[in-house]
């Protein structure tokens, strides 16, 4: 009778799941593909007047707007998420959003992996530079320059095409815009309307447009591949440029009547399958080793030049945080503190981008080396933390070693020098080869100044073909190696260091 009833509960509980499975699913598909469905739409909120955030932290711009318009005329709803924009395609073939609109250019390139809505934007491309900028007038004259752009872009596209040019890769269009600011560009090319926003609304001071509309572009609503999304997205589209909605947003951001748009453009967008795509992304990872190889090595320079400096500084900082002066404790623990702190990558950008602005602001001309404020960077920050493995590690010697030392007739400084530090360093060796490693991934960061370290190399790769989990899985498998390499080297350095693990392994 026991084993009865536990079958039936069994099978009551069975039913009773099936049933709210099945209730469930019933639910998700009438939001999915009913009236009041709900897109996830990614954005970009770095790119005024189309999309930014007001200072209320809502976003506000011409695409919001659209957007809105558009998901109100097509009967859904619309739940925006804030991505790079090199993330935004990765994102829709990954399908972990619905659909993009953050002023991204019809390509044929882009519509062989995307599908796009009709062309809801007419742009193109302009020059800016700096005010007193009197030799580049148009785009020939940009040989030989250094050009800042937005990595993944037209614009980027674009620069390739310069002979001669030094071309420079940034997040977003605002810190490429920074960087000419800054005096360490000779131009940007970027978005016409945006930089003629920012220009007109006072944001950017002492940058002009030599030439605008390079290229002509439409923007479009981006989707997955053959998205069923997309049906009611040209519906919602085509409904608000019929009845004024379109006119009276491109009037309130523009103060203009907007131009016509075409129905469609014509771009081939077949996609190979199967075997084909297995082929073509292991031919793309191989292509592509060189490339991420050559980033490698400038990202060992950059951590290796880096580390250097930390362990000196570190060194010191630690040593002061043990001093006899209070003063001058503070001070060191204040340090340790501010970098341990605050983010690596606030202090990259304070660094790079604010020092200049505000010495610049002071009427003084200063600019920054992009290996130089990185190798700052990084050290400042590496210091912090090694001098809690100093301090950690000289804590560690035991007191009678400093009393024999002074007993033999050493003063304070030679105690430390040939009898603390020595077996202190023996003992930091294991946590500074975690600070090496931790480093070595953390250089990834640099990539936001235009770096071309090996994650950049990766960015800009992707950029290009939009294959991001292959580049990014050789990226991962390079850092792998690199770590690796690292661990082995100190495991090395650790037991060479130790006398009793080096005799023994001798023995």
């Amino acid at each position: 009778m026991a084993r009865l009833g536990i079958v039936r509960w069994l099978r009551l509980s069975l039913v009773i799941g099936l049933s709210c499975l099945l209730l469930g699913g019933c639910s998700f598909n009438s939001s999915v593909n009913g009236a009041g469905k709900i897109l996830r739409v990614a954005t970009e909120p770095a790119f005024p007047p189309m999309e930014f955030q007001g200072q209320g932290g809502e976003l506000q711009g011409f695409d919001i707007d659209l957007m809105k318009a558009i998901a109100n005329e097509g009967d859904f709803k619309v739940e925006f998420q804030s991505l790079p924009f090199d993330g935004i395609i990765p994102a829709l073939q990954a399908k972990t959003v619905d659909a993009a609109i953050s002023s991204i250019t019809i390509t044929e390139e882009r519509a062989k992996t995307i599908s796009f809505s009709r062309p809801y934007f007419k742009a193109g491309l302009a020059i800016a530079v700096r005010a007193n900028n009197q030799d580049i007038t148009n785009f020939d004259s940009l040989k030989n320059k250094k050009i800042a752009v937005q990595i993944g872009t037209t614009g980027a596209d674009k620069s390739k095409s310069i002979s001669g040019a030094q071309i420079r890769s940034f997040d977003s269009a605002p810190l490429a815009l920074q960087e000419l600011l800054n005096g360490n560009v000779d131009a940007v090319i970027n978005d016409a309307p945006v930089t003629l926003y920012a220009i007109n609304t006072g944001n950017l001071q002492g940058i002009k447009v030599v030439q605008q509309l390079l290229t002509e572009e439409y923007y479009g609503i981006a989707t997955s591949k053959n998205s069923p999304n997309l049906i009611s997205i040209n519906q919602g589209l085509t409904g608000v440029l019929k009845d004024g909605t379109y006119a009276k947003i491109y009037q309130k951001w523009f103060k203009t009547t907007p131009p016509k748009l075409p129905e469609k453009l014509p771009f081939t967008t077949a996609t190979p399958t199967g075997a084909s795509t297995f082929i073509t992304s292991i031919n793309l990872i191989f292509q592509s080793i060189p490339i991420l190889l050559q980033g490698a090595l400038v990202t060992l320079q950059i951590t290796i030049v880096s580390v250097v400096f930390g362990l000196i500084g570190g060194s010191l900082i630690g040593i002061l945080r043990l001093s006899n002066l209070k003063p001058v404790r503070w001070l060191a623990r204040a340090y340790v503190d501010f970098f341990r702190g605050t983010p690596l990558l606030v202090q990259i950008f304070m660094i790079y981008f604010g020092i200049p602005a505000i010495i610049q602001e002071l009427g003084l001309t200063f600019t920054f080396n992009r290996f130089a404020a990185a190798v700052i960077a990084l050290s400042l920050n590496s210091a912090a933390y090694i001098a809690e493995i100093v301090r950690a590690g000289i804590q560690s010697i035991e007191t009678g070693q400093a009393e024999a030392a002074q007993s033999l007739g050493l003063d304070s400084v030679q105690t430390m020098r040939y009898v603390i530090f020595p077996q202190a360093f023996r003992r930091m060796i294991p946590p500074l080869g975690n600070e090496f490693i931790s480093l070595l991934k953390d250089t990834s960061l640099v990539a936001v100044i235009g770096f071309e370290e090996l994650f950049r190399k990766g960015q800009l790769i992707v950029s290009e073909n939009y294959r991001a989990f292959e580049i990014y899985a050789a990226v991962a498998v390079v850092y792998l190696c690199l770590t690796l390499l690292s661990s082995q080297a100190f495991s090395k350095l650790e037991v060479w260091m130790n006398p009793v693990r080096r005799s023994r392994k001798v023995k």
